[in-house]
This record gives C-alpha cells, sequence and structure tokens, in this order.
C-alpha cells in the first residue's frame, strides 16, 4: 500500500497536482489512475462524469468561487486589521470576466459587490435587484462607455437606492454627470508599464494625471480609478501603480475632499503555467495593504478605502474544459510533435488559445499512471489551421494513444472569459457546461443540437 501511495503521489507531482499554490489543491488522480476533483469531503471522478455524459464538456464548481471571494475578503480586512490601516475594503466583482448566472451569485452570496461594463450588465443587476435577489446595500461600479441606455438605467437604480458609482472616462461623460445626483469617480491612465501578457501601449480610457490636476474640483467625486492591466505577473506590478496613484489621490483631495476611495482595478493573475513561480494571494494582499498604509502616511493624508476589481483571480481556477482525442497526426516539424486532434475548438470553446496565445495547464482525464508519454500538439475540430494548441510552440507530454484505448484531456482554469468569448465556428456546437457541487452533477446548459446552432444564424 505504502507503495502504490507513493507511485500516486509521483505522478500528482508530475502532473502539477494537488498544490495550492498554483490552484490544484482540490486535484488528484484515483488508484485507477483517472483526474479525482475534492469539494470538501464531497469527490467527482470526472472519468465517470465523462461516461455519463460525453464531450467536450465544461464542469464548473461553485464552491471554488465562493472559497476565493470569502477568502479575498477576509484576507485583506484580516491584514487592514493587523497593520492598522484606517480605510476599508470593497470587493467588486467584474461581470465580464463571466456573466454566466451560476458564476455570478456565488460571488455575490460571499460580500461580493459588482463592476458592470455595459447597459446590458447592469439590466442583469436590475433584474436581480427586482426579484429581491440582492440586498438593496450592495454597491455597484459602472466602468465603460455611458450611452444613454447604460445612463438611465444608472439613474434608475440610483433612484431606487442602489449605490450605483459611474466611473466617469472622458470629457463628454464628465459633462453629463454634472447632472447626476450621486457619487462618481473617475479614471486615470497612469503612465506606467507593468509586467503583463496584455499590457497595452495605447489606453483610450481615463484621463492623464496631469489632465486630472488641471481639472481641479469634479462635481461629487468619491473614487479615484485606475485599470493598469489584466493578469499582472509581478508583485510589483501592483505596487508601482498604486505608489503612483496615491501620489495623484494626495493632490486631488487638495480640491475633492470627498474624494475618499482608490480603486485599484482588476490584474490579479492566476498561474495558468503551473511550472513557473508565481505571487500567491496572501502575499500580494499583505504588499497592497502595507504600501497603502505606508504611503498615506507619508503624505500625510487620510488612509482611503480600497476597492479591486480582481476577477479572473476568483473564477479562472473555478472551471475545467474536457475534449476527448479523436485522432492523431504527425506534425513533421523538427521536434517530432503528433497532433492529437479534439472533439471541440479552440477558437469556439478557448478562445483566448488563438486570441491572446494563452497558456493552459492540460492533463489527461485518464491514463494519468501511464510512463508512456508523447509530445503533442492539439488541434481543434474546426476546419480551421489557427485552431490549436501548441503550448507557445513547445509541446505538451500526454500518454500515447498507441499504449491506450482511449484518451480524454482537461484544460484547467478556464472559467474566465472563455464563455463569452465562445464563438461558433464552422458552425460547431458549444460544450456541455455541468455543475458540480454538494457531491451533484446538474446540466447548466445542453450540448447544442444542429438546429439550435442554424436558428442563430436564421436558418
Amino acid at each position: 500500500m505504502a507503495t502504490k501511495k507513493k507511485k500516486k503521489n509521483g505522478f500528482k507531482k508530475f502532473w502539477q497536482l494537488g498544490r495550492e499554490e498554483v490552484n490544484t489543491g482540490a486535484f488528484d488522480i484515483t488508484e485507477e489512475g483517472t483526474l479525482l476533483v475534492r469539494e470538501g469531503n464531497y469527490q467527482y471522478n470526472i472519468m465517470d462524469i465523462i461516461k455519463k455524459h460525453g464531450t467536450s464538456t465544461e464542469i464548473f464548481f461553485p464552491t471554488v468561487v465562493e472559497n476565493r471571494v470569502r477568502d479575498l475578503i477576509e484576507t485583506f480586512n484580516a491584514y487592514i486589521k493587523v497593520t492598522g490601516y484606517k480605510g476599508r475594503f470593497h470587493y467588486h466583482y467584474p461581470m465580464k470576466v463571466n456573466q454566466n448566472k451560476e458564476f455570478v451569485l456565488p460571488a455575490v452570496a460571499e460580500g461580493a459587490n459588482l463592476d458592470v461594463g455595459s447597459a446590458n450588465e447592469l439590466f442583469l443587476v436590475k433584474r436581480m435587484v427586482e426579484q429581491d435577489k440582492f440586498n438593496n446595500k450592495i454597491r455597484v461600479i459602472c466602468n465603460g462607455p455611458k450611452t444613454d441606455r447604460y445612463m438611465e438605467l444608472i439613474e434608475e437604480l440610483k433612484g431606487k437606492g442602489l449605490i450605483v458609482i459611474p466611473i466617469i472616462e472622458d470629457r463628454v461623460e464628465l459633462e453629463r454627470m454634472k447632472k447626476f445626483k450621486g457619487e462618481v469617480g473617475i479614471r486615470v491612465d497612469l503612465n506606467v508599464k507593468v509586467d503583463s501578457h496584455w499590457d497595452k501601449r495605447y489606453n483610450r480610457f481615463g484621463f492623464t494625471e496631469e489632465e486630472l490636476l488641471d481639472l481641479g474640483k469634479i462635481r461629487n467625486l468619491a473614487v479615484l480609478h485606475y485599470h493598469v492591466s489584466s493578469q499582472i505577473e509581478r508583485i510589483e506590478g501592483f505596487i508601482q501603480p498604486l505608489k503612483r496613484a496615491l501620489a495623484l489621490y494626495a493632490k486631488m483631495r487638495e480640491k475633492n475632499p470627498n474624494l475618499d476611495t482608490l480603486d485599484i482595478g482588476g490584474g490579479g493573475g492566476v498561474p495558468y503555467d503551473k511550472k513557473k513561480r508565481f505571487y500567491i494571494g496572501k502575499n500580494l494582499i499583505n504588499q497592497i495593504v502595507k504600501t497603502a498604509k505606508k504611503q498615506s502616511d507619508k503624505l500625510g493624508i487620510r488612509h482611503p478605502n480600497l476597492i479591486a476589481e480582481w476577477g479572473r483571480y476568483v473564477v479562472a481556477p473555478a472551471q475545467i474544459t474536457i475534449y476527448k482525442i479523436t485522432a492523431e497526426k504527425q506534425a513533421y516539424n523538427k521536434g517530432s510533435n503528433s497532433w492529437y486532434v479534439i472533439d471541440g475548438s479552440f477558437m469556439n470553446d478557448l478562445l483566448d488559445t488563438w486570441a491572446i496565445k494563452q497558456k493552459w495547464h492540460v492533463v489527461p482525464v485518464n491514463h494519468m499512471h501511464s510512463k508512456k508519454l508523447a509530445h503533442v500538439w492539439l488541434a481543434g475540430s474546426s476546419c480551421d489551421s489557427d485552431d490549436k494548441y501548441t503550448a507557445g510552440g513547445s509541446y505538451i507530454l500526454l500518454p500515447k494513444l498507441g499504449e491506450v484505448d482511449e484518451l480524454y484531456v482537461a484544460f484547467l482554469d478556464t472559467g474566465a472569459y472563455q464563455d463569452s468569448l465562445a464563438s461558433h465556428h464552422c458552425l460547431l456546437s458549444s460544450p456541455l457546461k455541468l455543475l458540480a457541487q454538494n457531491g451533484e452533477i446538474k446540466v447548466l446548459r445542453r450540448r447544442e443540437s444542429p438546429e439550435e446552432v442554424g436558428k442563430q444564424f436564421g436558418w
């Protein structure tokens, strides 16, 4: 028995499972060599789920969202207390990261406020309020361009007593907000560059630091907001902008004494690549609170309330996407890789693979004890040559097809952005979506039939 356990742990280490620091703490391997996911004392044998429901399939674990939101809020509050920081912390879940009701409601249930980026997202908040789903004390930050419909909803919900704070993005919105009767925020486009996969050289949102200081007093200004980038790779990428923003905040308070909150935006990252060193959330939050206190004291200002809009950090680890390998073909490249074809599509189901060259953590669902592994690239089932995953031109290690009867693979951390970006290239169907909660599996969205997909295009 001891030998078997040691052997299994060796495979866990090889596939980077059971590691809390890279968000795989809930993953394990069964004695049969299949992928196992734990939810407290419940557990899910992923191979058993596949046998019943088939592939392609997404499995969502709402407990992960609940735990990460609760831990995020509690950790910020703990360091605020320990350091003697005088401001309060508010977590706002950005709905753009995943608008599915099953993702949003668990976050709200654990104390998350919301951040919306469009009139349609705010409309969903309105529906939840009208159905008495949300406490009317929930806070809503409104980012993105303010269309007429967007502003109408902002004013309507503000009139109903909801805390709705529109963020001013440009001079047109600045003029418009002079008539708004509630608190507003304003966005600064900080002149700072950080290490991030998605860092953009040009940003059309917000004002420069000089422009904000020239504006002087801004009616009902309560929040200074900035968003540097998404998936920030190092802790310093949070600290450098924070220091700069606090210096600007101190200057703006001279003419805007009601300014009391700093919104540090998104950027909380996920270790998609489990083999690379990545910061731990606890250490990041500690540094943010300590820096905010030290800099505020140095500048002689009251500690501002802090808002974080980390969406990817919360929901990416809550979903896995599973495919069956349907065919193999020699790649004829210098590395002698093989193409493994999946029964789904990267361009449709995991669009970031194609759009931003996202790297994923890929593990086999079965035959995890296999010692005969192949260097492979993965190809989607569309007719597009860009529908592929090559791990940045390197390779993925998976069991050799010739040595196993059938093979399934799981992509981890797929809960952020992929659903809203999904498409129907070649009219392929979207995956089945399942919910795993309290030891039970429920169908959230059926795998689409040809008729259902065709109907979306007028057929």
